[in-house]
């Protein structure tokens, strides 16, 4: 896998990871084949607690990476939805510790989880606020482990479902991979009309399979420094692309994320001979301009930064501009929008990170052995809501 063999993965304490980025494609077609299996069933539980309320809202909630999902998804399901449904994305940890400034007692509430294991203290506590505070609550648990607390805690309960991701979904490796992108998958076919585009099956496999000389190329450069920049959802999407590159070297490359207009109103800084800049182009040719004008810029900084443009298609100018580009759709036709953009490119953010780390001697299995973070976070305290006084 990425021209690495399996006893240079297990020496490294790298196969999990490896395994679980590199199976996407596989995995993503066995969760769509489930999807159009429970698509009716799940549509009809969304579209009962639509019509039974004036005004519905539903919260995107998670913590980490599964926040992000929320985040990345908000503004196309706000687009695609019925007026009278509010969506709005929320972290748990958000929840948790101000449950007042986020959860609306007369307002009937999807609390939609997303898990890896469906453990973290915080998930679980967010839907105990929510079951408290909220007058008409319902739960839309997606998640990959059936043993976690939150599957346990639906079952029986007629205002809950919980939708499974594949079994290989459940990432044993520390950082979320293969989880992260099947949740994304799930709730974007779950609370929108449209499917996922099956082209992108096709166009991530060849992907994986041309990624490894490409990312070696770039790893030539000794970055200390990488900043991930787009715009809407792949604005948001930096934000997963970053934290990767954080958790798998275990904080020894400073990664940071912005939006590609917001990267001249200070963060444009951090900039140095040691940076990396990745900019995820939008499929969007509106927005796609705002994009290459900042490549435009960064073409000619004089910090001596290096620039990834990661696109749907190449084309002379992006190739001029770039020190390296990485296209994710080799067919004629463009993909439908920038949600078909992020999976493809977020997979490009993993290999990287898990390259950069085995580059640095971490194990990218578990990157922080002290115990600095895990798994599934560790010593949060929950405290009882009494309510506001």
């Amino acid at each position: 896998m990425f021209n690495m063999t399996s006893e240079e993965l297990q020496k490294n304490s790298a196969i999990n990871t490896t395994s679980e980025i590199y199976q996407q494609p596989v995995v993503w077609k066995e969760l769509v084949s489930s999807l159009f299996d429970q698509k009716e069933e799940l549509t009809n539980f969304i579209e009962s607690i639509y019509k039974k309320h004036e005004h519905v809202r539903v919260i995107l909630s998670g913590a980490g990476t599964s926040a992000f999902i929320g985040d990345i998804l908000v503004p196309l399901l706000r687009k695609e939805n019925n007026a009278n449904v509010q969506f709005d994305s929320v972290p748990t940890t958000n929840i948790v510790s101000n449950p007042e400034e986020y959860l609306q007692k007369d307002i009937p509430t999807i609390m939609v989880s997303f898990a890896r294991s469906g453990n973290s203290p915080e998930s679980v506590a967010a839907v105990a606020l929510g079951e408290q505070i909220v007058d008409h609550f319902y739960q839309v648990v997606i998640t990959c482990n059936q043993d976690g607390q939150l599957a346990k805690d639906t079952k029986n309960d007629k205002n809950s479902v919980t939708i499974l991701m594949p079994d290989d979904a459940h990432d044993k490796g520390l950082a979320m991979t293969s989880s992260f992108t099947c949740m994304l998958i799930t709730a974007y076919t779950l609370f929108t009309s449209n499917d996922l585009d099956k082209n992108i099956l096709g166009h991530a496999e060849k992907l994986i399979e041309s990624l490894p000389e490409k990312i070696n190329d770039i790893l030539k450069m000794d970055f200390e420094r990488i900043i991930y920049l787009g715009s809407g959802i792949l604005g948001q999407l930096t934000h997963e692309a970053a934290l990767k590159m954080l958790e798998l070297t275990a904080g020894k490359v400073v990664a940071v994320h912005e939006s590609s207009l917001g990267f001249r109103h200070g963060p444009k800084s951090i900039l140095n001979a040691k940076s990396l800049v990745v900019i995820f182009l939008s499929n969007n040719p509106y927005t796609r301009k705002y994009d290459v004008d900042m490549l435009r810029e960064l073409s000619g900084d004089i910090s001596g930064a290096k620039v990834v443009a990661i696109t749907d298609k190449n084309d002379s100018e992006i190739a001029e501009l770039a020190d390296w580009v990485i296209s994710i759709n080799n067919d004629a036709n463009d993909l439908i929008n920038d949600f078909h953009v992020a999976l493809p490119a977020i997979i490009v953010a993993q290999v990287l990170a898990l390259k950069k780390s085995l580059q640095l001697g971490i194990t990218p299995d578990n990157p922080s052995p002290d115990g600095q973070i895990n798994r599934v976070v560790q010593g949060v305290t929950i405290y009882d809501y009494m309510g506001e006084d």
